[in-house]
């Protein structure tokens, strides 16, 4: 039989296929072995971090008392250590001289156990997401209640300190002061700077609290390379540290003008918040606000450090970062 020649060619080309195909299949499984050979066995993944113990629940009774521990602590340190700029600042301020100090730690345990409930009950009035959606109003108004509460403790104090540091000769320490300032004036010798106190400290709380939430917020969102819950317990404490520093200084600012007033307040006998305001003038109120500034934001930072790193010692939880619910974001994603 006599085959064309598409047929031959047809013929050969199948013949020399068939006969080839073992050998490439061998040639293929080489490849295959030699690759897998090669290519490195995929590493394990990493184990999960071990889970931080806690010794207590966030928001709970015992977190709240050991938190304002911790505010007993920072207040009470950091006072004594700003001591000596603190009486150059009221010098500058009623007379340069002779100055002693006394420190806060009432209001230390007031202001920051009380912030922090009053944080997480206003959070629960407004619910999740307007919890989230107003934050920044949720530290103003928790810190503000906080320390209305706390200047009542710290009154009595702030009162004998600045009579100490201003007055020569009146008394020597807090004992002697108390005794005196009650003979000459009663309770209301404790108790007549309150309200300046009031027009002093809450906005400065309010300050220090709120600034200091949001501008640790923006560090760990734009600043920090990783987030918080990824961060050392030291580099999260140097963010705290930063972020209370920048914190005091807006604080010294809003505060300075009521300071003033009370340094001179409590000094002169009989004197009255709006007389003091007439007698120091736009100019007087300011004085000496490069020393609070200096001595606010050093206050301030170590403020902060203190009583986080009180809180990482208690192993204490640390309050949730800020972040939207899931609710918020399906709503927002609908629009």
């Amino acid at each position: 039989m006599v085959l064309s020649t598409s047929e031959y060619h047809y013929k050969t080309s199948t013949v020399a296929s068939l006969n080839s195909s073992p050998l490439s299949l061998c040639k293929h499984r080489r490849c295959l072995s030699a690759a897998a050979a090669t290519k490195k066995a995929a590493p394990p993944p990493p184990p999960p971090p071990p889970e931080e113990e806690y010794s207590c629940e966030y928001g709970s009774t015992t977190y709240l008392i050991l938190c304002s521990l911790g505010g007993v602590v920072s207040c009470g340190a950091t006072h004594t250590a700003v001591c000596p700029l603190d009486v150059v600042k009221c010098r500058m301020q009623v007379e340069p001289t002779r100055y002693r100090a006394i420190g806060y730690s009432m209001q230390g345990l007031a202001k920051f156990g009380l912030y922090e409930y009053f944080k997480i009950y206003y959070s629960d009035l407004l619910g999740p997401e307007q919890a989230y959606l107003w934050r920044t109003s949720v530290y103003l108004a928790a810190s503000a209640s906080a320390e209305f509460f706390a200047d009542i403790a710290l009154s009595p104090m702030e009162a004998a300190k600045v009579r100490i540091q201003t007055q020569h000769g009146f008394a020597n320490t807090l004992r002697e002061a108390a005794p005196k300032m009650y003979i000459e004036e009663g309770l209301w010798a404790f108790y007549k700077g309150v309200a300046p106190l009031w027009m002093r400290q809450i906005p400065y709380t309010m300050m220090k609290f709120s600034c200091f939430e949001r501008t640790v917020e923006a560090l760990y969102k734009y600043v920090m390379p990783k987030p918080r819950d990824q961060c050392t317990k030291m580099e999260q404490l140097g963010v705290t540290f930063v972020g209370g520093y920048i914190a005091g200084v807006f604080c010294a600012v809003v505060s300075h003008p009521a300071d003033s007033v009370i340094s001179v307040l409590n000094k002169e006998k009989g004197s009255t918040a709006v007389g003091v305001l007439k007698k120091l003038g736009m100019k007087g109120i300011w004085k000496g606000l490069f020393t609070r500034i200096l001595m606010i934001g050093t206050l301030t930072a170590l403020q902060w450090f203190i009583y986080d790193s009180v809180k990482v010692y208690l192993k204490l939880p640390r309050p949730p970062p800020p972040e939207m619910p899931a609710s918020l974001k399906k709503k927002l994603s609908e629009k």
